[in-house]
């Protein structure tokens, strides 16, 4: 404890060396692991699910690709920006403070956000995130991504999935079943909805139902005490290290929870 502090720049200049070597990936899987030892995760029932990451950029960096008109800033610092009548999209603009952000929102009635997309695979027995996952944020990130996650689980016992209603469609419900994993979805409207009677009548079906809303619980964590609301790195890459970090420790400590619970 009384031994010299390591000077700041050894990690800074270590640190692409740490991002090629998937440390975040290693430390995940170690802690995996010693959970799977302990048997607190199940081979069977889990649940999938995204949020949005604020990126460490603002509107006022989002500017259209070919430079577009330039008007002489009111103010050196932070200049006053009018997006009154433009017409935005990352199709015709991009940030200049981190170009692998993306202006997207999640829900009609919110506002857009320069954002990723963070995703997580729980296990329904503990609550404990088995795979974790960022990615830029578009209409289809959470159910490509819930794919490459479900396709990586092990075992040939048949799996459940249970997610919410995003995630609703023939072509992902279709992924599921190729899989031989049950889609436990929470369906849309009757004559909108991919899952019908065949699935929904069984008593597991509403298990997965409520067990799914735990999810929400490591997402809280890591907004709250995880610090993940908005990222203060740039780039998919560093972003995703730090919440697969995250991720990680929001086991550890679930874990310590579930071994002081168990006696």
């Amino acid at each position: 404890m009384d031994d010299g502090v390591w000077d700041p720049t050894v990690f800074t200049k270590n640190r692409e060396r740490l991002l090629s070597g998937e440390i975040d990936r290693l430390f995940f899987q170690r802690v995996q692991g010693q959970a799977r030892e302990r048997r607190l995760l199940s081979d069977e029932h889990f649940t999938v699910d995204g949020t949005l990451v604020e990126a460490w950029a603002g509107h006022k960096s989002f500017k259209p690709k070919g430079g577009g008109p330039k008007t002489p800033p009111d103010g050196p610092g932070n200049p006053t920006v009018d997006f009154t009548g433009q017409k935005r999209s990352n199709k015709t603009h991009a940030s200049t403070t981190d170009p692998d952000a993306r202006l997207f929102r999640k829900s009609f009635g919110t506002e857009s956000k320069l954002c990723f997309a963070g995703h997580i695979l729980m296990d329904n027995r503990h609550g404990l995130a088995v795979d974790v996952r960022l990615t830029e944020a578009t209409g289809r990130a959470e159910r490509d991504a819930a794919v490459v996650m479900a396709g990586s689980l092990p075992g040939n016992r048949r799996l459940t999935l249970g997610a919410d209603k995003a995630y609703d469609t023939r072509e992902f419900v279709g992924c599921l079943r190729d899989m031989k994993i049950t889609a436990h979805i929470a369906g849309k409207k009757a004559s909108y909805s991919s899952i019908d009677g065949r699935t929904t009548r069984h008593r597991g079906y509403c298990v997965s139902q409520r067990k799914r809303k735990r999810v929400e619980e490591i997402f809280g964590w890591l907004k709250t005490v995880g610090l993940m609301r908005k990222t203060r790195h740039r780039g998919v890459a560093r972003v995703g290290w730090m919440f697969t970090f995250a991720t990680t420790v929001y086991n550890l400590i679930r874990m310590r929870n579930l071994a002081v619970e168990t006696g």
